[in-house]
């Protein structure tokens, strides 16, 4: 199996298939002339051999209103021949990743389809104020972090990738525990997610990436039961000083929901040491009741993006500031938890 082609960081990819025109700069091609526009044709629309496009004519059996789209009739003939070409590239290596891993094609075809599911009929995710994420250039999402295992991370990745107006894409900043696991680490890089450090997290900023960054870290996410909604310390304030040097708003994001699917009612530090692990939750179904414990309980989420804070008007060596620094990640920090509080109030179940 041939390898994918890694893009330099900061280089405009270009695509190994076929002539076409450029779309959204993840694939090269021609440029369409200035005195005739030509149409843009996917892969699975010339797969045939038939020409298809704007300005040709339907399939036959199709509404000329609904061309190009899952019409009823030939529907699953043009989700048959977009697998099959995912499948080809795959195969034969044509896709792209960047310096950090991060498989765009795949994120969105395979693992954004594998979590919808989840978000939108188990945990049946409401998300609000999503245009407080900037439609371009970079900008720090802060969130709270809980509930045993990182899923809320994964709710908020496909919130903004599937909901946000400008159709964004949301790389997150992970714990090293994370690219130490097998599969999890491979999975974790071409979704997009990279260690959380300053240097790459600025270097996603400065490119206008949307960044996401949980500071509770294993603190937040590994607290007990009774601690919930209750935000632990943000660390030193990373944060707050690579946003002021990228110069993009902080976003503060709070999440409810995610408290509750693996209620901690205990640590068992002993097993946790020996696995390496910083915790080893006990809850009221595992390790009671084996695999079938760690099936999270069905809450009903919601996700809330505030108001964004800028960091544009301070001057370059505000990021060395101490002062200020802790005053923005109080800020931040208060925000979210008076969110939390706002939202827990509006809350009619846990489960409704």
């Amino acid at each position: 199996m041939a390898d994918a082609k890694v893009i330099p960081f900061g280089e405009e990819p270009r695509s190994r298939r076929r002539p076409g025109p450029a779309s959204g700069g993840w694939s090269g091609g021609r440029t369409p002339s200035p005195l005739k526009p030509v149409p843009a044709q996917r892969d699975e629309d010339v797969l045939d051999g038939t020409p298809k496009g704007p300005g040709a004519a339907p399939e036959p059996g199709t509404d000329p209103h609904q061309a190009g789209s899952d019409a009823p009739a030939g529907g699953w003939e043009r989700k048959l021949a977009r697998g099959l070409n995912f499948l080809r590239r795959r195969i034969t290596g044509d896709y792209e990743v960047d310096d950090f891993g991060y498989d765009r094609e795949l994120t969105d075809h395979v693992l954004m389809s594998l979590l919808r599911p989840v978000y939108e009929k188990y945990f049946r995710v409401e998300v609000k104020g999503l245009e407080n994420i900037p439609a371009t250039g970079g900008a720090l999402v802060v969130a709270n972090h809980s509930g045993v295992l990182p899923l809320d991370a994964l709710m908020l990745q496909v919130a903004v990738h599937d909901h946000h107006p400008a159709e964004r894409h949301l790389r997150l900043l992970a714990a090293d525990l994370v690219f130490m696991l097998p599969v999890i680490n491979e999975l974790a890089r071409k979704a997009g997610h990279t260690l959380a450090c300053a240097e790459d997290a600025q270097l996603l900023l400065e490119r206008g990436e949307v960044v996401g960054v949980m500071p509770e870290g294993f603190k937040g996410l590994g607290k007990p039961f009774a601690e919930r909604y209750k935000l632990q310390r943000f660390g030193r304030g990373g944060f707050v000083s690579t946003a002021l040097r990228a110069g993009v708003p902080i976003v503060p994001c709070s999440i409810v929901g995610a408290e509750e699917i693996y209620p901690m009612v205990g640590n068992a530090k002993t097993v946790a040491r020996l696995l390496g692990f910083p915790y080893f939750p006990v809850t009221p179904t595992f390790p009671l009741l084996g695999p079938l414990g760690a099936v999270p309980l069905p809450t009903k989420w919601t996700i809330q993006f505030g108001e964004p804070i800028p960091t544009d008007g301070h001057p370059p060596e505000a990021a060395d500031d101490p002062m200020l620094m802790f005053n923005l990640t109080d800020q931040v920090r208060e925000t979210i938890q008076h969110t939390l509080y706002k939202l827990l109030v509006q809350r009619r179940s846990v489960f409704f």
